[in-house]
């Protein structure tokens, strides 16, 4: 199986540059984040704090998560309801983040992940890809860009959606994502020796998937 592993901080453009690198490959993209997000969504609207770890894992039980749909019209699903938006919005984010530094939850989606993963040739992001869910990937690549450069986009990204949130306000988040991202206890985030740097702070689309087709098509 062709299994292309993507990890990085939050921003760093891990979803957007898998979904098109998969495309071009003709195989399968599987984005793990979504994932994470969507039991935050979950644990968000039963009113509990995602950093109640007593609380959220008996929720895991609860949870059921689909991706229908082919390439750019695959939607994800929660518990039957899709959820594709909803899962965006800029507070689900940080949810995201907590939830994902609770082992159990971690466990509950990676077992998932690796099933997929078996069975097909697949891209898939995330930030422990690399490291936990697929550490014998042949090709694994660490996906970066600056703090400041992260949060410009993802600024642009929510002004054009019509959101008055502030630059300020997204770097302090990214910020803090990064943080606990590569300080949790369980499968933190980190570049493992054996993956392939790639910093995108000057880099555009186009010209980082370049580099990774390069590196897939010569190893």
């Amino acid at each position: 199986m062709l299994n292309i592993a993507i990890d990085g901080p939050s921003g760093a453009g891990k979803s957007t540059i898998s979904k098109m690198l998969a495309k071009k490959l003709g195989i399968l993209y599987l984005d793990t984040g979504a994932m994470y997000r969507a039991v935050a969504l979950y644990v968000h609207r039963k009113g509990i704090d995602p950093n109640d770890t007593k609380n959220v894992i008996p929720l895991l039980g609860e949870i059921q998560i689909e991706f229908r749909g082919e390439g750019d019209d695959k939607k994800i699903y929660l518990n039957g309801e899709d959820v594709s938006s909803a899962i965006r919005e800029h507070h689900i984010s940080k949810m995201a983040s907590d939830v994902s530094k609770i082992k159990e939850v971690r466990l509950f989606l990676v077992e998932q992940q690796r099933a997929i993963a078996a069975k097909n040739d697949i891209v898939l992001d995330g930030r422990d890809i690399t490291s936990f869910v697929l550490p014998d990937s042949k090709y694994k690549f660490y996906l970066t860009a600056t703090a400041e450069e992260r949060a410009r986009r993802r600024f642009e990204e929510l002004k054009a959606k019509g959101s008055d949130i502030s630059y300020e306000k997204i770097l302090a988040d990214v910020n803090d994502r990064d943080y606990n991202d590569t300080h949790r206890d369980f499968a933190p985030l980190v570049k493992t020796e054996d993956s392939v740097l790639i910093d995108s702070t000057n880099l555009n689309t186009d010209e980082v998937i370049e580099v990774i087709l390069r590196y897939v098509n010569t190893h």
